[in-house]
């Protein structure tokens, strides 16, 4: 066996202390299952995508270099609120300017108001179908990558039809994207919605089983809010603005990705305008990502909700290091009911959030239907999402087997919180 002087001579198995082999046996068999269950369950459907050119890094060098009146641009790097006090400072026709010259940055920039993200991401959604209407034409390409850019095409067309808000997008690779339903600018209440392994541009949304794709989810939870509280103006923002993982691999299985892209939600919520409370609705791979942004969330996110969850990348609700409220719920016929919940050397992620010695409050999930069906109309678990959404959580039903899940909450007669 082969040794190296800074580790020493990894040991055998048999020299292995009995109680440390179990845990290792526990975590290979434990790996084992997930894969088997991913590979059988339709969370991993492998997929291929066309490497875009590098259309984004352009536009940031141009903006780097970039100037307005005379004044060098700030980094599109800078926090949101620096970057609000600078779009604050510019003229209308500065901030139209900017979005016409740079739309793949400035529709992206947290920081930057709401209005004119949509307006420049109009614009490069604008530039991006154009882009793939001509491959679809591209006699190099073969058969494949011309069907893959007429898929592309029609998604933003769809992206691009009337009324539609997008607050994010980024056409590199398989994409990233994100759109808001509603009125955030004048939101009483926001609700972000952050989805699970292979979300990407093509599955933003879907015409069949729309309620698993983020629009459809956005879509459900915004007209359940709305019907649990007219009064209420709400907001619902369908943020799939980070990289998931794809199909079967190390990706699903560690918590990489769901730390960048924990960044990335933090920053969203600290870029969002006004002072409404904010709930996060986090489903499958995406209550990763929630875990691992709560130790660092803005005081503006008051409830964390997550359904269908591997784990939070913690034993314990406590642990996630934030005053948010922690809900969890699982439909009895979600199959991530069977992959084992423990992190063992990075694999993993941590305890069963609807599991008693988490910590969470643990709502039903009635009516729910597999692993990408708790955003469905009709659902009690939609409508539970909803009155966390408007802030009417002495509302809620609880599991059946879960206690008062509503214990030291305010009483039903109290008004929403502000």
């Amino acid at each position: 066996m082969t040794s190296f002087p800074e580790l020493g001579t990894p040991p055998s198995i048999s020299s292995i202390p009995w109680t440390n082999a179990t845990t290792v046996w526990r975590a290979l068999l434990a790996l084992t299952v997930v894969f088997v269950m991913l590979a059988t369950t339709g969370w991993t459907a492998v997929r291929g995508h066309r490497p875009a050119a590098d259309a984004k890094t352009a536009a940031l060098t141009a903006w780097l270099h970039g100037s307005i009146g005379g004044r060098p641009l700030p980094s599109a790097q800078e926090e949101p609120a620096a970057l609000a006090r600078f779009f604050a400072s510019l003229t209308g026709g500065q901030r139209d300017t900017l979005a016409r010259r740079y739309p793949l940055v400035v529709g992206n920039l947290a920081g930057a108001p709401v209005a004119l993200r949509y307006r420049a991401n109009h614009l490069a959604l604008e530039a991006a179908r154009s882009t793939e209407e001509r491959r679809t034409h591209d006699g190099s390409l073969t058969a494949a990558g011309r069907y893959e850019a007429s898929r592309r095409m029609h998604r933003f067309d769809s992206l691009l039809g009337d009324g539609r808000q997008i607050l994010s997008f980024d056409p590199q690779g398989s994409g990233r994207v994100a759109e808001v339903i509603g009125d955030l600018d004048t939101a009483d209440r926001v609700s972000v919605i952050v989805p699970g392994v292979d979300t990407n541009l093509l599955t933003f949304e879907k015409s069949q089983r729309a309620y698993s794709a983020p629009v459809g989810m956005a879509r459900s939870l915004y007209a359940a809010e709305r019907k649990a509280a007219p009064g209420t103006r709400t907001a619902v923002i369908a943020w799939a603005d980070y990289t998931s993982p794809v199909g079967v691999g190390m990706g699903a299985a560690t918590g990489r990705l769901a730390t960048e892209g924990a960044l990335r939600l933090r920053k969203l919520v600290r870029a969002l305008p006004g002072t409404a409370p904010v709930s996060l609705f986090c489903h499958s791979y995406g209550s990763v990502v929630c875990g691992v942004a709560a130790r660092e969330l803005s005081p503006r996110v008051t409830d964390v909700a997550v359904a269908g969850s591997p784990g939070m990348r913690a034993d314990h609700a406590s642990e996630l290091g934030t005053g948010a409220r922690i809900w969890a719920m699982r439909d009895p016929d979600d199959w991530i009911q069977g992959v084992p919940h423990l992190e063992v050397g990075g694999l993993g992620h941590g305890a069963d959030p609807v599991s008693k010695d988490f910590g969470a409050r643990v709502l039903s999930a009635d009516g729910a239907q597999g692993h990408a069906g708790y955003f469905a109309p009709g659902t009690t678990s939609l409508d539970n999402f909803a009155e966390i959404g408007v802030g009417t959580v002495a509302s809620l039903r609880c599991a059946r087997d879960a206690g008062d899940c509503l214990d030291g909450l305010p009483p039903a007669d109290a008004p929403p919180a502000a």
